[in-house]
C-alpha cells in the first residue's frame, strides 16, 4: 500500500470560543480579525518542513490540495507548495496534488501549464489531482453557479488532457473555454500525461469518470472506514458494472492518524488537537456545505439511498472524546502496532491501495507533528506496505519518476 503524507495546512491558533462566536470556518470567517499573516508565515515554514521530513523518512508521496477563504486549510495555491517540494524532496517521493479544482479555472489551460511545469521540475513525480471541488470553494467563494460545477469540471478535464496529448497549436471551442490557440509549453515529462487522481465524497459521476478514463479515485472524508464502506462499496459495484478490475491501487482513502509509544500516551498527546479539528475546522453550516444544485440528481439519489446526510449529521453531533473518535474510526490512534492493525483492517474493508495519511491535525504543534510523522514512517509504514502483495496487482497510476519503495520491479505474475 502506498502511504502519502497529506497536509491540510490548517490555522492552528483559532480562539477557544471560535465555534460559538463565528458562523463558519469556511467562506465567512473574518480574515483581518482571525488570520495573522505573521503567524501564517510560521505555519507555512512548519508545513513545508513536515512534508520534507516525510520525504526523508521514506513516505511514498507527499500531498497538498486547494481550498479558499477558510481556516480549515488555507492552501489557495497547492501548485506553489508543490513547486517548493519538487526542489526539496531529494528522496524522490511522489508529488501528490489533490488537486487543482478544475471548475475554478477559465481557461483551464492554466492547470495544464502549471501541472506540466511541476511534472518537469520534479522529473516526472507529479500525480495530477482533478477534484470537482467543494461547494464552499466553487459556488460560494468563486461564484460558480452550482449547476455549472460538474459541466465546467468535465469540459476542463477534456481540455487539459487534450493540451497534454495533442500536438499544438490546436483550437478548442467549448461552452466555457473558447481558445483559438492551445499550445502549452512545456508539455508534461510523463507520457502520455501524469497519472490523474480523482477525489470526492461519493458522487456517482466521479466514479463513472474514473472507470471510463482509468483514473484513480480517492475517497476523502473525516468519518472513517465504517462510514466509508458504504461509499466504497458503491464505487466497487460501479467498477464491476463497467467491467473494470478490482485493482486496489485504483482507489484511496484519507485517514487521520495519531501514533505514540502507547495507546494511553496517544490519547494524552493528541486528543485536544483532534477535538480542535472536529469542533472548529469542521464548523460549517449546512447552507455552505452544499448549495442547492451542486449535487446531481443521480448522486443525490445515491446519497439518500445510503443515508449520507443522516450519517454526517449524526457524526457531527457526537461527543468528541477519544473513545468515540477511535471506535467510530474518525481517527486511528494509539501505539504503532494498534495503528498498523487498524489501518490494515480499514484498507481491506474499503479495498484501497493508497493511504492519504493525515498526520498534522487541527492545532497539533510542529514538534508533535514531527513525532507523529516519524513514528508512522519508522514503525507503522513497514507493517502496512505489503498488504496487497499476495494478490499480485501492479500500481499503474504511480508517477513514473517517483521512487518505488516497495520493490524495484513488480512481483512475478503481477496483474495489470
Amino acid at each position: 500500500m502506498k502511504s502519502i503524507f497529506f497536509h491540510l495546512m490548517p490555522y492552528r491558533d483559532l480562539p477557544a470560543d471560535f465555534e460559538t462566536r463565528y458562523e463558519s470556518i469556511w467562506v465567512t470567517p473574518p480574515n483581518t480579525e482571525l488570520c495573522d499573516p505573521k503567524q501564517v508565515a510560521q505555519y507555512y515554514q512548519w508545513n513545508l518542513d513536515e512534508l520534507e521530513l516525510a520525504d526523508r523518512l521514506g513516505f511514498d508521496g507527499v500531498g497538498v490540495n486547494e481550498h479558499h477563504q477558510n481556516g480549515y486549510g488555507f492552501m489557495a495555491s497547492p501548485n506553489i507548495m508543490a513547486a517548493a517540494l519538487a526542489r526539496r524532496t531529494p528522496n524522490n517521493s511522489a508529488i501528490m496534488v489533490l488537486g487543482n479544482t478544475l471548475a475554478l479555472y477559465q481557461p483551464a489551460t492554466r492547470v495544464a501549464e502549471e501541472f506540466a511545469m511541476i511534472d518537469v521540475l520534479s522529473n516526472g513525480r507529479l500525480a495530477a489531482g482533478f477534484p470537482v471541488g467543494t461547494s464552499m470553494d466553487v459556488n460560494f467563494c468563486y461564484g460558480v453557479p452550482p449547476t455549472q460545477t460538474r459541466p465546467r469540471f468535465r469540459e476542463a478535464e477534456d481540455l487539459i488532457i487534450q493540451a497534454w496529448t495533442r500536438p499544438g497549436p490546436f483550437s478548442f471551442n467549448g461552452r466555457y473555454n473558447q481558445l483559438r490557440y492551445v499550445n502549452p509549453w512545456p508539455q508534461p515529462l510523463q507520457k502520455p500525461h501524469p497519472p490523474v487522481w480523482l477525489a470526492g465524497g461519493g458522487s456517482v459521476e466521479t466514479w463513472e469518470l474514473a472507470g471510463k478514463k482509468d483514473y484513480t479515485y480517492s475517497y476523502l472524508s473525516f468519518f472513517g472506514a465504517k462510514f466509508g464502506k458504504k461509499l466504497m462499496d458503491g464505487f466497487w459495484n460501479k467498477m464491476d458494472e463497467m467491467g473494470v478490475d478490482r485493482n486496489p491501487f485504483r482507489a484511496g482513502f484519507a485517514q487521520q492518524i495519531c501514533v505514540s509509544e502507547t495507546d494511553e500516551r496517544a490519547e494524552k498527546e493528541y486528543l485536544e488537537h483532534c477535538s480542535y479539528f472536529f469542533k472548529k475546522c469542521l464548523h460549517i453550516p449546512p447552507y455552505f456545505f452544499e448549495a442547492p444544485g451542486y449535487r446531481t440528481r443521480k448522486s443525490t439519489e445515491f446519497a439518500i439511498k445510503t443515508n449520507q446526510p443522516g450519517d454526517i449529521a449524526a457524526a457531527a453531533a457526537l461527543e468528541k472524546d477519544w473513545k468515540t473518535l477511535n471506535e467510530q474510526g474518525f481517527i486511528i490512534g494509539g501505539s504503532p502496532a494498534t495503528v498498523a492493525d487498524r489501518l490494515i483492517e480499514a484498507a481491506k474493508t474499503l479495498r484501497v491501495g493508497n493511504l492519504h495519511a493525515l498526520l498534522q491535525i487541527g492545532s497539533m504543534p510542529h514538534e508533535l507533528t514531527k513525532k507523529n510523522i516519524t513514528l508512522f514512517a519508522e514503525e507503522v509504514l513497514p507493517r502496512i506496505r505489503h498488504i496487497w502483495d499476495d494478490e499480485g496487482w501492479t500500481h499503474r497510476w504511480w508517477p513514473e519518476g517517483a521512487a518505488d519503495r516497495a520493490a524495484t520491479a513488480a512481483p512475478a505474475g503481477a496483474k495489470a
